[in-house]
């Protein structure tokens, strides 16, 4: 047993602390699933970027939307503690489905502009929120030219891929469309955020949350292979969309810059190469 961990747990709870056990994921900090004395299993994450904020997220989507996302039991700035929520990454068509029903739904709560209330994280990332009327400039300035700015200033990007990108950023007006309404996103829909029980989703994990356009949302979830043909049919019937007009050839690689160019500041390697033949595919 992590005693320390063990007795920060306690003090926050006011309950004894039987066992403590540690789990996978936890890209900026770890995570444990702790059994408690009066029969009660919680998760604690502890790390030494600000879990306020994430606490503030699930807090914000359990309050404005029917999203399902783990409670929040305690929360200060290097410990977080959730509601423990059975399951595991597991992706079936009846799985995208129910994400896509989920996702559909969240999408139609209507911000008053594109941002947040507050600023939010991916990851260890700072994501700024201000409110900003126009969706295209949003994510050029406080998304895409954000994180090109961090990895220039680290050296993780070339001046040769930084121009790219700065090119296919000018044309942002022309190979993006505003959305019908900013809709509340979750910001990081991926296999590892999920748990699910083979047939629905239990719990949407690690939200990266703002007002923006949900096929933003569409493109990670897209990039990262976590959905197919299951959650894009199901998506487009729930909310009447048509996708097929240009989001597959072309929006979704526009949309892929931004978490690219986070993972480029972050890990570097292979990154800088599926960045640089993203621009190829768009023609920066």
């Amino acid at each position: 047993m992590t005693e320390t961990l063990a007795e920060r747990i306690e003090q926050a709870l006011d309950e004894a602390v039987v066992d403590i056990e540690e789990l996978d994921g936890g890209m900026i900090g770890s995570v444990h699933q702790v059994d408690l004395d009066g029969n009660e299993t919680v998760v604690a994450k502890t790390s030494e970027h600000a879990l306020t904020t994430e606490g503030r997220m699930l807090g914000y989507l359990a309050t404005e939307s029917d999203l399902p996302v783990p409670g929040v039991e305690y929360v200060d700035e290097e410990l977080l503690v959730l509601e423990h929520v059975a399951g595991e990454s597991t992706i079936t068509p009846a799985v995208e489905r129910d994400a896509a029903g989920h996702l559909a739904s969240l999408h139609e709560i209507e911000g008053r502009a594109c941002g947040f209330p507050f600023d939010t994280l991916t990851g260890p990332v700072r994501q700024p929120n201000p409110w900003t009327d126009s969706w295209v400039e949003f994510y050029r300035q406080h998304r895409v030219e954000t994180v090109l700015e961090l990895a220039r200033a680290e050296g993780s990007l070339s001046a040769s891929l930084a121009s790219r990108i700065e090119r296919a950023s000018a044309d942002f007006d022309a190979l993006l469309d505003e959305p019908d309404h900013p809709a509340l996103l979750h910001g990081d829909v991926w296999r590892t955020n999920l748990l699910t029980d083979g047939e629905r989703v239990r719990a949407f994990l690690d939200p990266a949350c703002s007002y923006g356009h949900p096929e933003i949302e569409l493109a990670y979830a897209d990039w990262t292979e976590t959905f197919g043909d299951a959650f894009f049919e199901a998506y487009q019937t729930e909310r009447g969309v048509d996708l097929d007009d240009g989001f597959f050839d072309q929006r979704r690689l526009v949309y892929r810059l931004y978490p690219l160019l986070v993972h480029v500041h972050l890990f570097g390697g292979a990154y800088r190469e599926e960045l640089a033949e993203t621009l190829d595919r768009l023609g920066y």
